[in-house]
């Protein structure tokens, strides 16, 4: 049987639904990637959720991702996620740009967290060409709690300490709008996340689940769990 040729249009809806609008609950992919929302769902949900995401960063395409990233937040927060869980280290360089451009918010956690997943010194290169061309613009005030959590972290694998010149009396970090915000507490959030990838990457999203809990303890008790719908396939 002759297959007719999709159009780009076409392939892209295709493509969007296949990978960052998937599930069968009220709530996609792409929402569940956003702010930490991961860390509310049911454990059974953590399950599926991890598994289904997992399996998809191992079998997309690369030119799948390429197109992607050109798209919008959604589109480019997902991909960088299975970037990440595949340690697809090709991608390093195209999401340096990105994450340099700043162009949207939202994506930029994920290409945070894929820069974590990565975990090599060029990664906190890149952390830190980052933050030092935007804590300065105070117009920009979104990723950088992301990027000094990703930063901290970094310096901690590979004991380093590019971090402190940001994080210094007088300096960037507190004279940024991240100045309210605390670096420790987001180093312990990425930190977070990356263990949700390695383990759902791995199959063993049951050691996560005891690190989750305490560190919603650790934020301040109890928080409410999502119940039990199916987030993806």
């Amino acid at each position: 049987m002759m297959r007719l040729p999709v159009s780009p249009d076409v392939r892209q809806r295709l493509m969007v639904r296949r990978y960052v609008a998937t599930g069968r609950g009220s709530v996609r992919r792409y929402l569940r990637l956003l702010g930490g929302f991961v860390l509310l769902m049911s454990d059974r949900q953590v399950r599926r959720f991890g598994r289904a995401l997992a399996r998809d960063a191992r079998r997309v395409a690369d030119d799948d991702l390429e197109t992607l990233l050109g798209m919008d937040w959604r589109c480019r927060l997902v991909a960088a996620w299975m970037i990440g869980l595949d340690r697809r280290t090709r991608f390093r360089e195209r999401l340096s740009g990105l994450l340099l451009e700043s162009e949207c918010p939202y994506a930029g956690q994920g290409y945070c967290l894929a820069l974590a997943c990565f975990g090599e010194e060029r990664d906190a290169e890149i952390i830190t060409a980052y933050l030092d061309r935007w804590l300065p613009e105070e117009s920009c005030d979104y990723d950088q709690d992301d990027a000094m959590g990703v930063l901290l972290y970094l310096d901690e694998s590979h004991a380093t300490d590019r971090a402190a010149r940001f994080l210094a009396p007088g300096g960037l970090w507190e004279n940024s709008a991240m100045a309210g915000k605390d670096p420790v507490a987001a180093r312990a959030y990425i930190e977070l996340l990356h263990e949700f990838a390695v383990c759902s990457t791995s199959g063993q999203l049951k050691h996560w689940l005891p690190l989750r809990r305490r560190f919603l303890d650790d934020c301040g008790g109890d928080q409410p769990m999502y119940g039990d719908e199916d987030p993806d396939r």
